[in-house]
């Protein structure tokens, strides 16, 4: 086996493909389909997103300072791409790929109902990066498909099919390879 050397440059794939849904102070919806996405503390829980200033979300997350990330799956990939490759200056998201606006618990940016997953978060800190600005994020709240959960009210979000991003391409999740710690239980 032989490598090969590159000049720096992201290879940390795959990645969730989120929806991220989010409301301008005028009450008008929109999403956008982020990849830099990501959990980065866990008490108090902390997510963030990466958003490029030019972006038309841009401009409405550092006003409202609030945004609900969706997670996808493999019924919502269409509209996960459509809702990256379109502008939300140019079209009505919601309207365009046929998914339903939730009232959202904490935030006013709405949850996007088809998602198995809602996660409300309130912008604590804008991180100016480069081609990219991070919104660092706490989560207020999480909204779950209720399919989802097993008898002993555990969530299996494996059973929505969730999607990850890679290279410019979408993918479905392959088959569990074991679960946390399973390198260490005795027999």
């Amino acid at each position: 086996m032989s490598k090969e050397y590159w000049k720096a440059g992201n290879m940390l794939y795959p990645l969730p493909a989120v929806l991220v849904s989010l409301q301008d102070k005028n009450g008008k919806n929109n999403i956008i389909t982020v990849a830099w996405t990501g959990t980065c503390c866990t008490n108090p829980p902390m997510v963030y997103i990466s958003v490029r200033p030019e972006r038309y979300s841009y401009s409405i997350l550092k006003e409202t300072k609030e945004f609900v990330i969706n997670l996808t799956t493999k019924d919502l990939v269409y509209a996960t791409d459509y809702c990256g490759v379109t502008s939300g200056k140019d079209v009505n998201k919601f309207d365009e790929t046929k998914l339903t606006p939730m009232a959202s618990k904490y935030v006013k940016a709405p949850s996007i109902k088809e998602s198995p997953v809602n996660i409300e978060c309130r912008i604590k800190e804008i991180i100016p990066l480069g081609s990219h600005d991070m919104f660092l994020a706490e989560v207020l709240g999480v909204t779950v498909e209720d399919s989802y959960l097993d008898q002993d009210n555990r969530f299996n979000l494996d059973l929505s099919n969730p999607i990850a991003y890679s290279h410019g391409k979408y993918y479905t999740l392959g088959k569990n390879l074991g679960k946390f710690g399973y390198s260490i239980k005795k027999s």
